[in-house]
């Protein structure tokens, strides 16, 4: 489905350096310095809808077949909104990382392990997710740095899950953002 909150999906990095990629506009309308700053581009590259929520709830669903299966990536802040709607995160790191602290509620799946000779995709990781999740949940994937969680959303979205939303920057940026965490 196409989003509904906005005409206009993406704004180059300089205009908001808070944010770690090309963002779906959608995830500006939460972040009201840059709305009053840049009002100009705003009011001429979107339609706000009334509802806060759902236009972030749009952001995490599929657009029209959403580039072949790759699913969106949004920003720690805009993930950490998703997860307060409902949403679930899992966690690809391996078990040594999620460990050592993790967001609050999050699942450990490992997408990959380490061995002797580097790291080695979790060859049971497709039957582990599908034991944890439906292919409708509402899923945030996140892993230390964006790498391994933005394969596994890939993976997942292929597979047929259809709620698939990659965390921007993975469990460092959640860290440097001062969201909640646990261990």
């Amino acid at each position: 489905m196409a989003s509904t909150c906005f005409f206009r999906l993406s704004l180059p990095l300089p205009l908001f350096p808070l944010l770690t990629r090309n963002v779906p506009m959608v995830a500006i309308h939460s972040f009201a310095p840059y709305r009053s700053m840049h009002r100009h581009l705003l009011s001429s590259a979107m339609i706000p809808r009334p509802n806060h929520l759902s236009c972030i709830r749009s952001m995490s669903s599929n657009a029209s077949a959403e580039e072949a299966g790759v699913p969106r990536s949004v920003p720690v802040a805009v993930a950490h909104e998703l997860l307060e709607a409902g949403h679930r995160y899992l966690d690809v790191r391996t078990e040594g990382e999620f460990s050592s602290g993790h967001a609050v509620g999050a699942v450990n799946i490992p997408y990959m392990f380490k061995s002797n000779s580097g790291m080695s995709k979790n060859p049971n990781f497709m039957q582990e997710v599908l034991s944890t999740f439906k292919k409708d949940d509402e899923i945030i994937v996140g892993c230390l740095s964006g790498k391994r969680s933005s394969m596994a959303a890939t993976e997942l979205s292929n597979a047929g899950f259809t709620g698939i939303t990659d965390i921007s920057g993975g469990y460092s940026a959640w860290v440097e953002n001062g969201l909640p965490t646990e261990k």
